[in-house]
């Protein structure tokens, strides 16, 4: 009842035209190629996420146009450099995040809001986009992320070396390719959540990250959660979900 009425006084002050007072009471915008889901945010705690490859740079201006009337924070996944240029020729103000391919339109800075960190593992400095795309993403959900690359297990040494900062971390996502063996090997070392990226990066018989998918989930280890073949968006959504569950569990402990 309290949004009802707030919605209504912005419509009575002038604040809010008729038709979006309209669209924030039924949830939704409807445009010709898209039905944006403006509640989302209140009924997942995480608004909208716009999914960019295969849209025009019309529509993807369509799109944010209408998401950034009603979001703090609208972001859009994989873009191109020749759609983040028409969108930033509208509004310079967004952010185009290329090593994560990511367009980040917010009100305000993202900063931490929780303690503790979501620790980004990638195999190789080629998985680097798929994990830079988990951690703004994460980051976009209110925690900090720390990226951690080059540790594959083929020189495993590298990886005993940043161990204790993975370990101290609350959630852990895994980015790898080739034959994918990262995830069980942490997984196997650390008492935290293991959220596994397959990516598509290795030789032919990695079948464009089948290989990495299958190792991750036939995976020995326990506690390895698997996303899709070069979801970084998704791991570093789950690992954000998962971050901000923990850290309300501690403050309703009062252990934080």
């Amino acid at each position: 009842m309290d949004d009802l009425k707030n919605i209504l006084q912005k419509v009575a002050a002038g604040q809010l035209s008729v038709e979006q007072g309209e669209e924030q009471l039924r949830g939704i915008s409807r445009l010709d190629y898209a039905t944006l889901d403006l509640a989302r945010s209140e009924r997942t705690g995480f608004p909208e996420v716009v999914y960019g490859e295969g849209k025009s740079a019309s529509q993807l201006l369509g799109i944010m146009e209408k998401l950034r009337e009603h979001q703090k924070l609208v972001l859009v996944t994989r873009v191109s450099e020749q759609q983040a240029r028409a969108v930033r020729e509208s509004w310079p103000d967004v952010q185009y995040i290329a090593e994560a391919r990511l367009l980040l339109s917010t009100h305000e800075p993202l900063v931490p809001q929780r303690d503790g960190y979501v620790a980004v593992v990638a195999a190789g400095t080629s998985d680097w986009q798929v994990a830079q795309e988990a951690a703004w993403t994460a980051r976009c959900f209110g925690s900090e992320a720390r990226v951690i690359v080059d540790v594959g297990v083929a020189g495993i040494h590298r990886l005993f070396q940043r161990l204790e900062e993975i370990r101290s971390a609350s959630v852990i996502v895994c980015v790898a390719g080739m034959e994918g063996a990262l995830a069980s090997v942490v997984a196997g070392l650390v008492d935290k959540p293991v959220i596994a990226v397959p990516t598509s990066v290795g030789y032919g018989a990695s079948f464009g990250g089948v290989s990495a998918l299958l190792t991750m989930l036939n995976s020995c280890a326990n506690g390895v959660a698997v996303v899709n073949i070069d979801n970084g968006f998704g791991a570093g959504y789950l690992a954000g979900m998962i971050h901000r569950q923990s850290a309300a569990s501690a403050i309703d402990d009062g252990t934080s």
